[in-house]
């Protein structure tokens, strides 16, 4: 990979580390500091509330702002956002209203983050690589987000909240100084020059009007209220006095098994796909789903719930690879910022909804109540997965160097 990936992937990784961070570290802070089960629900869902209210005007914002600024002035505001939280922790402050503040911000500069990450790896490098860099940005994000950001979290936040909070704004700090580095290696608009003045909902037409990536749009939509419902609700199945009656730091430890499914599928999704084809590793993502869900709200052992976290990592790692280099084939460079943003609009507008679901269910229910449900839902989206692979799926191309 050449210096301009290079600059952008460190970028990616210190952001990622703080947001593995920072995502484990609020619904902590908030248990912490006395929150219910409700209002821990609550931080997720202002974490991704962002995405159905602001994602299309930030797939445009990304078309239009160079990239490397955009990263740097988003992760800049992280830093500040999260700093002001470690602040109000140090002098005794209202905690809970400012997770709520830290939440809703970040959930907005994720929007900008993540959508300018995806729409830029094509400026950078050239077509025959996109698979490798994408399952190298999907690796770094497993193992800062997911792999040692929880844990980190979990030993920051078991030793002061104050002190996990800081982190957090450090790292995003870091991941902002990252970016300027890159202001003289990207090019300052990466869109056709005599493109005419886009619309917001340019992208959501294009999504709309090509049929793959509509569908997988709507699939992801629906896993994605499967895993924010279980995002919502799972700490306090996971930490004490819930039934897997964990410690932070050994809730943290726990969510890098899903972590660690993920890295070791993002360095063989390359391989899988040449062999086995696109759609058989995306409907594993599917039974992924059910094993994310499916052990906790049967009752099962920590091991148990574990390896389905595994499973489930490894899958969620493939499809987010897969699918976004079917999105960067498919759709003209001046319309992919907006195609992924109006993606991310309907996919990742499912969370806060199935995160506010499974805290109601949750608070009249019970947190159990809340996880079968979600099973429920994960195994009807991997029956629905299968007409779309059936129909709409490429088939694997025979590979010309074997007989």
């Amino acid at each position: 990979m050449n210096a301009a990936f290079r600059r952008l992937w460190f970028s990616a990784g210190a952001a990622n580390l703080g947001d593995g961070l920072v995502l484990t570290a609020l619904p902590l802070i908030a248990l912490g500091a006395g929150a219910s089960a409700g209002q821990i629900a609550l931080v997720t869902t202002l974490m991704t509330l962002a995405w159905p209210v602001f994602g299309l005007h930030a797939g445009w914002i990304v078309d239009r702002v160079p990239v490397p600024r955009l990263l740097a002035f988003v992760n800049a505001a992280r830093a500040v956002a999260v700093a002001m939280l470690a602040v109000g922790i140090a002098l005794d402050g209202p905690v809970v209203p400012l997770v709520f503040g830290a939440a809703l911000i970040y959930g907005v500069a994720e929007t900008l983050v993540d959508t300018s990450l995806i729409a830029v790896i094509p400026a950078v490098v050239p077509p025959s690589r996109l698979t490798a860099a994408n399952s190298r940005m999907e690796a770094t994000v497993n193992v800062a987000n997911q792999l040692a950001g929880p844990p980190l979290a979990g030993f920051l936040v078991g030793m002061s909240a104050a002190v996990g909070a800081s982190t957090g704004s450090a790292l995003y700090a870091l991941a902002a100084l990252a970016a300027l580095t890159l202001m003289r290696r990207v090019p300052t608009r990466i869109r056709l020059p005599d493109e005419p003045r886009g619309r917001v909902r340019e992208g959501l037409a294009f999504l709309w009007r090509h049929p793959l990536q509509r569908d997988l749009t709507l699939l992801t939509a629906a896993m994605n209220l499967v895993w924010s419902a279980w995002a919502a609700v799972f700490v306090v199945h996971a930490v004490a006095p819930g039934p897997l009656a964990l410690t932070p730091a050994g809730y943290g430890w726990l969510l890098t098994a899903m972590a660690a499914g993920g890295v070791a599928a993002s360095l063989v999704t390359t391989t899988l796909q040449r062999r086995l084809g696109t759609g058989v590793l995306l409907f594993a993502d599917c039974l992924g789903t059910v094993a994310l869900v499916l052990p906790a709200a049967l009752g099962a052992d920590l091991g148990v719930v574990a390896a389905g976290l595994v499973i489930a990592g490894a899958g969620a790692s493939v499809w987010r690879i897969l699918v976004a280099v079917i999105r960067q084939q498919a759709t003209p460079p001046e319309l992919l910022g907006r195609v992924y943003a109006a993606s991310r609009v309907i996919s990742w507008g499912a969370l806060p909804l199935g995160s506010a679901l499974a805290g109601f269910m949750a608070a009249i229910a019970g947190v159990g109540a809340a996880l079968i449900a979600a099973s429920a839902l994960a195994i009807l989206v991997a029956v629905a997965f299968v007409p779309v692979w059936v129909v709409r799926m490429p088939r694997p191309e025979p590979d010309p160097a074997e007989p």
